[in-house]
């Protein structure tokens, strides 16, 4: 539909003297055609479906220039609209040219603006205030839920885009600009799939739940000063730092000859994460190469501040790695990475196995690790070789050495690290005035020794010093480095990994009032209220007990620092699926449900693997060596233990059962009222589920975290009879059951 433009009106607000002369268009519907330059005006609380899912505004023709006018918002769902739920697009450019699109303000989409093969965009100071997003699953005292984890493999078919969703998606296009942009309450901030020679710069993609800047075979670019902070989905300080392969900047995929400089990428699942592509791997080719990382702060990430593997040539010079939970720099089979000229800071904090400290870098090869600083690392420079005999095999690895040899490490500083140095099977790796202060250790040897002099022969490849030429195009990028460090987007929160507290929906901003999910499980679930005013925490504690909802019991909890918080649990005698809701003026709405049922539970160790002979597996749950309790949920967070580990009852604590190789069988009578519900099944190894006798859930594999949904619909009242069979072989362990409202 074609909207008329029309004469602009009195009282609107001062625009650019360039812009008062352009025609007023105003949105009333959808499918909204743009055909020239003009100001938009969206009436204020217009909400529109965008049906076809094709744009709310499309725009058909090149060399537009649309500008927002303020106070205007284009809303594609009202505000209360749980983020998941979100469809459609707010703006649409597809196949034009030198479109520039100002001062946007796009609410209640997927996604915000969506363009392809659209050379010469310009996208500023546009804002999308929300976006679609998964609800996460992770609480803070428990292990990560499998189902949080991203898959960010695949995307030539734009599944970024249509599983997860974001503020801006830019497809197939060259010479964009994204400058001043903002985007909050999404997963993801900016996606550019397949674009070239453009500039990001200056924008605000910080508090999501999955990646603020993501590049999938897009090259050439330059990203500049921006703020990609708070980028984050599974974390829990002190409990676990997974991340989930969230990150403050994702390249995937072949991503060469990028500048990324001077941006803030703190507080992520990654900082930046940089992985060369599975078709890399499966097809031999070069990952990515020709990037250069100039002086951004990758600081207190989950996991890495910098994961930059199977790739080429690049530069990292003159960034700031501080307080990384695992490690400031992890380059897995990378070769010719320069490394210069950076400062990592007491990282290595929460690392496990060889993955701990500054620069941590497994199978390297031709590394140039020169003039950085290392401050209280845990270690600060491990390289290694191990057989990793999967990763040998792959295309990639036969096309090229996986040695670890060839590197030198000159010129570094060692202050008060536990471990300096760990080198283990490197081949030809040259250590060459390296200072050490106050370190615990300075070398852990495995293997060769390292030489400590570089021949001449090496000395001009390997040492960028080592010519003029080198030292001037060193210097250079070491000055460029730092004035961009110093320009980089301040940080308006408090450093460091405590201040990542989590919501149903993402990072908690540190703004608005949150509710974060603590724990849920047999005893009901618990919710921490973040960045309350006294008022509302005075509101909560006067709560009656029932407030929540029939059959549901409320208790108000108050947290060391005055923090409050509630906990909802089944109410004595209550059965069935609970839902419950809870309402105070200026805070977001919480709901939830809670399943109060008896489980009939017979856990025993596993005679065979079940798998292969399930009769005789079941005929154990029967036997007089399986331990039989009834349960209130089945919430079974095994971690690396096993049924006799959870306290969660005194034949089972007495049973001494395995922590791997044992088996459950539970049965359990669940009422439900009519109409739709999900049952959620979390499993790590194998599950099978039946509904009144018929399989509904099989996964009777031996896998990791895996989730699987079942869909019921019923037309009234009933109850229904559970039964649910599970495995455990070895290594992590988890069994979850949930029912929830399919609305």
């Amino acid at each position: 539909m074609h909207l008329a433009l029309v004469v602009a009106g009195a009282g609107l607000c001062q625009l650019a003297p360039a812009d008062e002369a352009l025609p007023l268009l105003v949105v009333r519907s959808d499918d909204t055609q743009i055909e020239r330059s003009c100001r938009v005006e969206v009436p204020a609380g217009l909400v529109l479906e965008d049906v076809a899912g094709d744009g709310l505004l499309q725009v058909v023709a090149d060399g537009v220039r649309i500008v927002f006018l303020p106070g205007s918002v284009l809303a594609g769902a009202p505000e209360a609209t749980p983020l998941d739920r979100l469809t459609g697009t707010g703006i649409a450019v597809h196949g034009r040219r030198d479109v520039q699109l100002v001062g946007a303000a796009i609410a209640g989409c997927a996604i915000g603006v969506h363009a392809s093969q659209a050379d010469g965009l310009q996208l500023l100071e546009v804002s999308v205030l929300s976006a679609r997003a998964q609800r996460l699953r992770s609480s803070a005292t428990a292990a990560d839920d499998g189902a949080d984890w991203l898959l960010p493999h695949h995307n030539d078919q734009g599944e970024w885009r249509t599983l997860y969703g974001a503020g801006f998606c830019i497809e197939r296009s060259r010479a964009v600009t994204v400058r001043g942009c903002r985007v909050r309450r999404a997963q993801n901030g900016l996606l550019l799939d397949r674009v070239e020679a453009s500039r990001v710069a200056g924008n605000d993609f910080s508090f999501l739940s999955g990646w603020g800047l993501a590049l999938w075979r897009s090259s050439g670019n330059e990203l500049r000063a921006n703020a990609l902070d708070f980028c984050v989905r599974g974390y829990s300080h002190g409990v676990y730092n997974r991340g989930q392969d969230s990150a403050g900047l994702l390249l995937f995929e072949q991503c060469h000859d990028n500048l990324v400089a001077g941006n803030s990428i703190t507080h992520g699942g990654d900082g930046i994460f940089a992985f060369a592509g599975q078709e890399v791997l499966d097809g031999g080719l070069e990952g990515h190469h020709g990037n250069r990382f100039l002086g951004n702060d990758l600081s207190f990430a989950a996991a890495h501040g910098l994961e930059l593997t199977f790739a080429g040539s690049n530069l990292v010079a003159g960034n700031l790695f501080e307080g990384n939970a695992i490690c400031g720099l992890w380059g897995g089979y990378s070769a010719g990475l320069l490394v210069a000229g950076n400062r990592f800071v007491a990282n290595g904090e929460a690392g496990y196995g060889q993955e701990h400290g500054g620069v941590n870098i497994e199978h390297g090869r031709d590394l140039r690790l020169l003039d950085n600083e290392f401050q209280r690392n845990s270690c600060g420079i491990h390289l290694w070789w191990d057989a990793d005999e999967a990763l040998a095999a792959t295309p990639w690895a036969r096309a090229r050495s996986v040695a670890c040899s060839g590197n030198l490490i000159a010129g570094n500083g060692f202050e008060g690290d536990r471990l300096a140095l760990h080198l283990a099977d490197c081949m030809a790796t040259v250590l060459l005035d390296n200072r050490f202060v106050d370190v615990g250790r300075e070398l852990r040897l495995e293997g060769p020794a390292p030489e400590t002099t570089l021949t001449d022969e090496r000395s001009a490849a390997a040492d960028p010093r080592g010519s003029t030429d080198g030292r001037i195009r060193l210097a250079e990028a070491l000055a460029e480095a730092h004035a961009a460090l110093l320009a980089r987007p301040a940080l308006s929160v408090p450093r460091g990994r405590p201040s990542i507290r989590m919501t149903p929906w993402g990072p908690w901003d540190h703004e608005a009032p949150a509710w974060s999910l603590v724990s849920t499980g047999a005893a009901g679930s618990e919710h921490a209220l973040l960045g309350a005013t006294a008022t509302q925490r005075a509101t909560l504690a006067a709560l009656d007990p029932q407030a929540a909802g029939p059959g549901v019991e409320l208790l108000v909890l108050r947290a060391a620092g005055g923090e409050s918080g509630v906990r909802l649990q089944p109410a004595v005698g209550a059965e069935g699926l609970l839902p419950w809701s809870l309402r105070l003026p200026g805070l977001p709405p919480l709901d939830g449900t809670l399943l109060a049922c008896r489980w009939d539970v017979s856990v025993f160790a596993s005679p065979c693997d079940p798998r292969t002979d399930e009769l005789r597996w079941r005929a154990q749950a029967g036997s007089e060596a399986a331990v039989r309790v009834s349960l209130p949920a089945l919430d079974l967070r095994f971690g690396g233990g096993g049924p006799s580990d959870l306290g969660l009852h005194e034949d089972l604590d007495a049973a001494g059962l395995p922590r791997d190789h044992f088996g459950l069988l539970a049965r359990a009578e669940l009422p439900l009222p009519a109409g739709r519900w999900r049952l959620v099944t979390l499993s790590d190894d194998g599950l099978r589920l039946h509904l009144d006798g018929e399989p509904v859930i099989d996964d009777w594999t031996w896998h990791g975290p895996t989730t699987h949904e079942h869909v019921l619909e019923l037309e009234s009242a009933r109850t229904l009879a559970l039964e649910l069979a599970y495995f455990e072989l070895d290594g992590h362990a988890v069994l979850q059951l949930q029912v929830l409202p399919d609305d």
